[in-house]
């Protein structure tokens, strides 16, 4: 319970809670917006070999369901660099402050690799 109460009274670790608790959110909801703006016929959902400009088939289809694994994605990223941290925090306070921060690059480059596909189609 201790380890908790001062998990929890940490600056810098309720900072970067509380940035990767608005990345994770700020992402869901910019995708599930994006998804619902009605082109449900088809969206890109990989870029393949992109480096080539002489590539054939770069791009795959596919349906909402994959997109909506980014969402599912942040949501799964949150909650285990949350978990992970709090049982990290006893051993030493930088690993639990690494592990939120590699959170805060994994809920950046989901937006980002998110936008990217959306604008695709």
């Amino acid at each position: 319970m201790a380890v908790s109460k001062k998990y929890f009274h940490d600056h810098l670790i309720m900072l970067l809670l509380s940035v990767n608790g608005f990345l994770a959110i700020g992402a869901s909801l910019f995708i599930l917006v994006s998804l619902s703006n009605g082109h449900s016929n088809g969206y890109i959902v990989q870029c393949r070999d992109c480096s080539n400009p002489a590539a054939v088939n770069k791009f795959t289809n596919g349906g909402i369901g994959e997109l909506l694994s980014f969402v599912v994605f942040a949501a799964l990223v949150l909650i285990a660099h949350t978990v992970l941290s709090i049982r990290a925090y006893p051993i030493h306070r930088q690993l639990a402050i690494a592990i939120l921060s590699l959170g805060l690059l994994l809920l950046s480059l989901t937006l980002i690799v998110g936008n990217s596909l959306l604008v695709l189609r």
